[in-house]
């Protein structure tokens, strides 16, 4: 709920870069670490860690742009600076899974054994950026006279000194939930892509129920449903026949 933590001399040491930061590190640790175990080909996750990171922040600003496009019509210049700001989670998603495929088909790797590897660590990064939504105060929940409600009294996104929903806490504990879920099923499943779709499968479901609970209607919406809700729905449907199709071709 404080987003400046520290400051060392000029340095500022903000809570939401901090989280990313170790989310980022987080996961990097964590496919070497796994990549190793798998016997996979250790020096291949730097590169393929370094391009999908870079999709994936591309993806994300990508998405927020074209999300607050009412914005960059009205005063370009200023959106442009504003644009440093913000991030949209599924563009970074679907832009760096597409960056990682382009990597393997390059480079001859199996794609669907990497996305297995690979998205368990993206969860747990997302836990930690979550974190520092919540420290921010970005991202947050509807008002609330409930015991679950948190107040902010300095943040530059929320509103201030009114009791809201922590939805940023609720998405970072099912996160890291779906970190473990993840980890837990490749450790008893030979199928390969199997990860890979419980991933996305989870984090649709998740998403779009919570988006019910948030309260920062600026992020965009379409009739009754946000933005990343009308994702969700292709996502989870896709997901859901190419799950059904691969268990029929198996027989």
């Amino acid at each position: 709920m404080k987003n400046e933590l520290l400051h060392i001399g000029p340095l500022t040491v903000y809570g939401y870069g901090l989280m990313i930061a170790c989310g980022v590190l987080a996961a990097y640790i964590t496919i070497e670490y796994r990549a190793g175990k798998a016997g996979m080909e250790k020096e291949r996750v730097f590169p393929l860690f370094l391009w999908s990171l870079a999709g994936g922040f591309l993806g994300a600003k990508l998405a927020f742009l074209i999300t607050e496009w009412k914005y960059f019509v009205h005063d370009p210049l200023n959106y442009l600076i504003y644009f440093s700001d913000g991030f949209v989670v599924y563009g970074g998603i679907i832009l760096g899974v597409l960056t990682a495929y382009l990597y393997c088909r390059a480079n001859r790797l199996n794609f669907a054994k990497w996305a297995d590897l690979c998205l368990p660590s993206v969860a747990l990064a997302q836990g930690f950026g979550r974190l520092g939504c919540f420290l921010a105060g970005c991202c947050y929940g509807k008002e609330t006279a409930s015991a679950l409600g948190i107040t902010f009294h300095h943040s530059e996104f929320a509103p201030n000194n009114v009791p809201l929903l922590p939805t940023q806490l609720m998405s970072s504990a099912l996160n890291f939930l779906h970190f473990f879920i993840l980890v837990a099923v490749s450790r008893h499943t030979k199928k390969t892509g199997t990860v890979a779709k419980l991933y996305l499968i989870l984090y649709s479901i998740g998403r779009f129920l919570l988006e019910f609970l948030r309260g920062d209607n600026e992020r965009g919406y379409i009739g009754p449903l946000s933005t990343s809700q009308l994702i969700a729905i292709p996502v989870f449907t896709i997901t859901i026949i190419w799950t059904l199709a691969d268990a029929n071709n198996s027989k």
